[in-house]
């Protein structure tokens, strides 16, 4: 059973992550004004938020809570099994000259790994946020194929706003009182 400090350190480490990795979302297109400046303030709400979830997650340390080292295990195999994939297919597209595509790739693939994070990370929301995540990856190969706006703006700007408005919804659940 996790104890409410638990669910708020958990609800930290989440926004504390999830903002870290919103910002550099963010950062992946390259946009001129007026996307730019919208882009730049993304990445600074996200900063503060994974600073936020941080501050949550250090003042809700739990000492005397035991690790479950099975499930720590399982997030190292989910996550290094995810850089891999990521890692490999961005070389095989830059190698075939497609790199253009990596961010819709890297974003397909993140996405992905949400669904078997949930059980791990007890955690069942995350499974729509990969499946939204997911979305928005196939939303950028589509405009990437069919349009002159990059795939990476699409995937950028899309997967930063959805890891960035679960970041801040994880911290209004550490804010939740109990039950």
């Amino acid at each position: 059973m996790t104890t409410r400090t638990g669910m708020r350190r958990q609800a930290g480490l989440t926004a504390l992550y999830l903002g870290v990795f919103a910002t550099l979302w963010f950062s992946v297109p390259k946009a001129d004004p007026p996307w730019h400046t919208l882009l730049v303030v993304g990445s600074v709400a996200a900063l503060v938020i994974a600073v936020t979830g941080a501050v949550v997650a250090a003042r809700s340390r739990d000492a005397g809570a035991p690790r479950d080292r099975a499930a720590d295990r399982r997030y190292l195999l989910i996550v290094g099994a995810e850089f891999a994939a990521a890692g490999l297919g961005a070389w095989l597209l830059g190698l075939a000259g497609w790199s253009a595509f990596i961010p819709v790739l890297v974003s397909a693939i993140v996405g992905a790994h949400f669904v078997p994070l949930a059980p791990v990370l007890r955690d069942p929301l995350l499974k729509p946020l990969g499946g939204a995540v997911c979305l928005v990856a196939l939303a950028g190969l589509v405009v990437g194929l069919a349009s002159s706006v990059p795939a990476g703006l699409v995937v950028g700007t899309g997967t930063g706003l959805l890891l960035l408005g679960y970041a801040i919804m994880a911290l209004g659940r550490a804010r939740l009182p109990a039950g």
